[in-house]
């Protein structure tokens, strides 16, 4: 009998626990998932002032009733779940087109995320441990973690540095001039602290609180000023015509090539119609990665004529292709870009370093792919990466440039273009069209305008089904092809600006910047206890 009057309350506990965690996790989820909307092509950065702020009330509320640290991974884990299931969702579009996919799809929308999610549970655990009963010194420390995390991120594992909250901003071109400056993973930090800043006048015990609300707002109004100052500067520089011009075809040819034998003349003619070349003065035509289907590099010379009437003998054609390469007996495949002239002689390549998982190479393929597994752009082998990149070095007789080609992906990485910073323009081609007319190739684009403002150069971007532009050295978009739309952008005259800090000194900017916080957690530490 008493033990059946023990039992009873026990279940009665457990069941109030777990509809009690239950709630918890599902607000989290729902803190994190509305956070997602503050991301392009929506930016309502705004969103990011009330989730990040509640989300860090709750976890210091919960962490100053309890020494137990176990259900603080849960928490964090629970925040990037929902920003990233209902931020990435749209990659499970991929695997729409390959029928030997499709059974991935529910798995993709969901492991992902809770993959990605991890390093979030990451960042409250450690805040757990490191907790600071000084809610200044807390905030700091949360700070310090989300922003490191989220660095880690964008590294290990080749590094997924997608949807950081600071791309909230990207709409914002004066307030995101700060990046030719400190970067992208600093700026993300102070994002990341701006964001969470009306949490301690929630939280507040004293005026050191509002003092650094108030520090928090004029750093932000300093960005604007220093943005707006800059791009006036930018303005008022001399405009330089160049002795060629430089021509983005923004195509919407079908993904069925990869899948159907598709007639490649038709395409290259398709993309010869849209490039429109007039023979008069010389050209660069940069042509969208991964264009022509079937050929591989050594195999473009039956297409000679065709070039050679349709294009001028200055004219150069910069185009992403397959190629192989053989090494010990061995074939290796590679994502390229390369140079031709009129003629398809090759005037420079490059290979792709930053290669992305399952869509370009099968991580242990040897093991994964005995269980069916393969990639999605491709279903024979996995691609090789490229060695490093280095600009392409382009000249003939009217044209004399370095060229940093960027494919597709590669241009999500801050600090990691090239060791070489002697390049004139920044190339980037993509094939979008993997993600269907979703928030991705949006999402993709903005990264674009984060990379043209940290190396203060000019952006071209040739899409297949996504974004074409011109992007200058301020992250304004001065042309565009929309997303939908066929037709061409093109760069004739440009203003120069010198290397930008970032440039020079990279993401050690990141570490000056920790360092910063750190002082600071000790400071108020200091003063706390005096």
């Amino acid at each position: 009998m008493k033990k059946k009057k023990f039992i009873k309350p026990l279940k009665q506990r457990l069941l109030n626990l777990f509809k009690k965690n239950f709630l918890n996790y599902f607000y989290i989820i729902f803190l994190g998932a509305i956070s997602s909307y503050s991301l392009p092509p929506y930016n309502y950065f705004i969103i990011n002032f009330i989730t990040f702020s509640l989300f860090f009330v709750f976890i210091y509320n919960k962490k100053k009733k309890t020494s137990d640290n176990r259900s603080f991974f849960q928490y964090g884990w629970c925040f990037g779940f929902g920003y990233f299931l209902f931020s990435l969702y749209w990659i499970a579009i991929s695997l729409t087109f390959d029928q030997g996919f499709k059974f991935l799809i529910p798995i993709t929308i969901i492991l992902l995320p809770a993959f990605l999610a991890i390093f979030y549970g990451l960042v409250t655990y450690m805040f757990s441990v490191l907790y600071s009963k000084n809610v200044i010194s807390s905030f700091f420390i949360f700070s310090i973690l989300f922003g490191t995390i989220e660095l880690i991120r964008g590294s290990i594992f080749t590094g997924f540095p997608w949807n950081l909250i600071s791309f909230s901003f990207s709409n914002n071109i004066y307030f995101i001039q700060i990046l030719s400056i400190i970067g992208t993973y600093s700026f993300n930090l102070i994002c990341i602290s701006l964001f969470t800043v009306p949490a301690l006048f929630i939280l507040r015990n004293s005026i050191k609180e509002i003092i650094i609300c108030f520090s928090f707002i004029l750093l932000s109004a300093s960005f604007l000023i220093f943005g707006k100052i800059k791009s006036d500067n930018f303005d008022t520089l001399k405009s330089i015509k160049n002795s060629y011009t430089i021509k983005a075809i923004s195509s919407n040819i079908s993904l069925d090539r990869f899948y159907s034998k598709k007639d490649e003349l038709k395409i290259i003619n398709e993309l010869i119609d849209i490039s429109t070349p007039e023979k008069k003065e010389p050209t660069i035509f940069l042509w969208p990665e991964g264009i022509i289907p079937d050929s591989y590099l050594s195999e473009m010379n039956i297409y000679k004529d065709v070039f050679l009437n349709k294009f001028g003998t200055d004219d150069l054609i910069i185009m992403g292709l397959n190629s192989i390469e053989t090494q010990n007996d061995k074939n290796f495949l590679f994502n390229s870009m390369v140079v031709f002239n009129n003629n398809l002689d090759i005037v420079s390549s490059y290979n792709k370093v930053n290669l992305v998982p399952f869509g370009e190479f099968t991580p242990f393929e040897s093991i994964l792919s005995l269980i069916g597994f393969k990639t999605i752009t491709n279903s024979y082998q996995s691609f090789s990466s490229g060695k490093n990149r280095t600009p392409l070095f382009i000249k003939n007789r009217m044209i004399d440039l370095n060229l940093l080609p960027l494919i597709c992906y590669e241009i999500i990485y801050s600090g990691k273009l090239s060791k070489d910073n002697s390049f004139d323009y920044i190339v980037n081609i993509s094939e979008d069209g993997w993600f269907g007319n979703s928030i991705g190739p949006k999402q993709h684009f903005a990264h674009g305008i984060f990379r043209s403002i940290e190396s203060g150069k000019y952006i071209i971007r040739s899409a297949n089904n996504g974004i074409s532009a011109i992007i200058n050295p301020t992250g304004f978009i001065e042309q565009k092809v929309d997303f939908g739309l066929t037709g061409y952008v093109e760069l004739s005259e440009i203003r120069l600006v010198k290397s930008t800090p970032f440039m020079l000194f990279g993401n050690k900017v990141f570490l000056a910047l920790i360092l910063i916080y750190i002082f600071l957690i000790f400071s108020f530490n200091r003063i706390n206890h005096e």
